[in-house]
């Protein structure tokens, strides 16, 4: 099992439109779903739907999540659908079996009060206080996923024009820039990054102290940094600026389409979890716009 293992996780890794976290979830999965099989002296190529639905029950009464089951079963299905195509196994076991539903969880949010507070934090005083301020300033202002944000390179920034552009799984979108926003980018390009970059072939927007590409969790630091001396008690993360950039957006009027537009979203029921958060706003036009209100 282990030769068709390795076999399928670098078919996977030479998919360009699969991101690193997506890999390492087929690749955790994956390994898991063998240990079971290893476990319990199956073999993989002759299991069948039944086996396959015993495994999820497995996974149900070791406590995993209704998502994190779901995803394990697109990983397995991945896997079988690889070894048909290779004509190592002549049924794909997962064929019939429906995946759990996923109960959608409402995003945490911020107030546009938290935002202005969080945002005011960074000090344009030296290199990393101008640079904090336009990544902070960019998260909130294009609902970017931090993935994509510390992917930007230089030229992706648009600062007369006012846009940024966004590439990611093979698609790209052009996502408009607010006036303060494109301020703090013009700042930092002009006044910290051509210091902090230790060599000017270094295409990356966002860099480290050291010159490099700003990592994920280098991100994630700098967010909870501010979010503590702003002394907000919510958790924050850069996804919950992502969420809070479509929520004010909805709030204010902005249209469904266009707001998956700039996050990215495939299918518009990704963007519809924020219409939860404009009943307030509905009541309040309807009681100044309807005649019997």
């Amino acid at each position: 099992m282990q030769k068709q293992l390795n076999s399928f996780l670098s078919f996977i890794e030479n998919d360009k439109k699969v991101s690193q976290n997506t890999l390492q979830s087929y690749r955790r999965d994956i390994l898991q779903y063998a240990r079971y099989i290893e476990r319990n002296k199956l073999n993989y190529l002759k299991i069948d739907e039944e086996g396959i639905k015993d495994y999820l029950r497995f996974m149900t009464e070791i406590g995993k999540k209704s998502s994190t089951i779901s995803r394990s079963l697109a990983s397995i299905r991945s896997f079988y659908q690889y070894l048909l195509r290779n004509k190592k196994v002549k049924k794909d076991p997962t064929e019939g079996i429906q995946s759990p539903k996923i109960e959608k969880r409402v995003p945490s949010v911020l107030s546009s009060q938290e935002v202005e507070l969080l945002l005011d934090q960074p000090k344009s005083i030296d290199l990393k206080g101008i640079r904090d301020k336009a990544m902070l300033e960019i998260a909130y202002a294009t609902g970017m996923k931090v993935s994509e944000i510390i992917s930007l390179n230089i030229e992706d920034i648009h600062v007369d024009e006012k846009y940024v552009t966004c590439t990611s799984k093979g698609r790209t979108r052009n996502i408009p820039l607010g006036t303060i926003c494109t301020e703090a980018l013009k700042d930092y390009i002009e006044n910290s990054r051509n210091i902090l970059i230790k060599d000017d072939s270094v295409t990356a927007l966002f860099v480290n102290t050291n010159g490099g590409r700003l990592t994920r969790q280098g991100f994630w630091k700098i967010v909870k940094y501010y979010k503590e001396q702003a002394h907000i008690t919510k958790d924050i993360t850069p996804h919950v600026l992502r969420h809070s950039f479509a929520t004010h957006l909805l709030q204010n009027g902005a249209d469904l389409k266009a707001i998956q537009t700039m996050l990215g979203h495939s299918d518009i029921s990704s963007t519809q979890i924020y219409m939860q958060f404009q009943d307030a706003t509905i009541q309040n036009i309807y009681n100044k716009a309807h005649p019997r209100a």
